[in-house]
């Protein structure tokens, strides 16, 4: 005999999930007349029925599923992010500017986190639209275009953020990254570097990063210094930097400043020239893509572009709402300022000629 077989099936019932037909059963009502209840249709239901309702709910503590009450209903009131790294900086500033403008639109969040995996990007695409969301925000790995294209012509309203691959991007949110890259670098020049290190992460493919590196050469352009393809740097996600900092250090012409493109490159462009004991701004100037949490207090400050993840994030979750408010609304993309905050970490070099202008 099961050790469970003496209990009555109440008690067996409330050990499993509750169910609006439980408490349907257990109130002596039908379903559609709980359903009422729990939307506040009261208008031909008697007292007493509301009370065998109310009381069936409270014996069971029955919790209704907010996306299951509305799967027959025009909206879920839920929208889905999808992010590349939940434990970054910046995803995890722009997903409070999301939920902070969810929550005041009364509209509920639900989060994936991919790890830069396209396989899991796709499962999450396809578990937010079995669930019914109203609408998608992704920061997406780029490898799953034709999937998101394929949900956007069902009609699910999808605003992407952080990261432009072809350009073709129906809606999105991005920092300026080329009006960033331009004064960070006229910034440097002006502080009389002309051996600028574009430290990046392969650009072919990404219009973003393209973006990044087109405002660094036409600020060299203006200034009228020739872009010098050794002073142009690459690093691997998987493999770190393609060219070992200290030996770029020891070349013909070798850099004066570190102009690095993303979070984790300057992190790991740090611990790198702490370990080779070269040392920021002494031996070589650095200038960070990405504000670093903190920086301001580290013995050497470090200057950065600072982007305004946080209105990024109210920004897609604005727009993404109002796509689906209105599913006529135009194909936007939106640019958000970035800022430069300066500090210790870029040294003034002295010139024996002036720069053109």
């Amino acid at each position: 005999m099961s050790k469970f077989a003496y209990l009555n099936p109440l008690l067996i019932k409330l050990m499993q999930k509750i169910k609006l037909v439980d408490v349907a059963e257990l109130a002596g009502v039908s379903k559609s007349t709980v359903s009422q209840y729990l939307n506040g249709r009261f208008d031909y239901m008697s007292e007493k029925t509301k009370e065998k309702v109310k009381a069936a709910i409270d014996e069971l503590d029955y919790v209704p599923n907010p996306i299951a009450r509305n799967l027959k209903a025009d909206k879920t009131k839920t929208i889905g992010v999808i992010v590349r790294d939940i434990t970054g900086f910046y995803t995890s500033r722009t997903l409070r500017g999301i939920d902070d403008y969810c929550k005041s639109s009364e509209y509920n969040v639900i989060i994936y986190n991919t790890d830069f995996d396209s396989e899991a990007e796709a499962k999450a695409l396809e578990a937010l639209y079995q669930l019914r969301v109203d609408g998608i925000i992704i920061s997406s790995s780029g490898k799953n275009t034709a999937l998101i294209e394929s949900y956007d012509k069902k009609g699910m309203p999808i605003v992407q953020f952080q990261i432009e691959y072809d350009g073709n991007e129906k809606n999105i949110i991005l920092s300026d990254y080329r009006k960033a890259a331009f004064e960070a670098t006229e910034y440097l020049i002006q502080l009389g570097h002309r051996q600028i290190c574009f430290v990046t992460q392969d650009f072919k493919d990404v219009k973003s990063r393209q973006e990044r590196y087109q405002g660094y050469a036409d600020a060299l352009h203006q200034y009228q210094i020739p872009l010098d393809e050794q002073l142009i740097q690459y690093w691997h996600r998987e493999s770190g930097f393609q060219q070992p900092p200290k030996k770029a250090l020891s070349g013909t012409n070798p850099p004066t400043v570190f102009f690095t493109q993303h979070l984790a490159i300057t992190t790991e462009l740090l611990t790198v020239l702490d370990t080779d004991n070269i040392s920021i701004p002494n031996d070589v100037s650095l200038l960070g893509f990405d504000d670093i949490p903190m920086a301001e207090f580290f013995k050497v400050p470090i200057t950065t572009l600072t982007q305004d993840t946080y209105k990024v994030g109210k920004a897609a979750a604005k727009l993404l709402l109002e796509n689906i408010n209105d599913k006529n609304a135009l194909p936007q993309k939106i640019m958000i300022p970035c800022s430069l905050s300066k500090r210790s970490s870029c040294q003034k070099i002295l010139l024996s000629t002036s720069l053109g202008e």
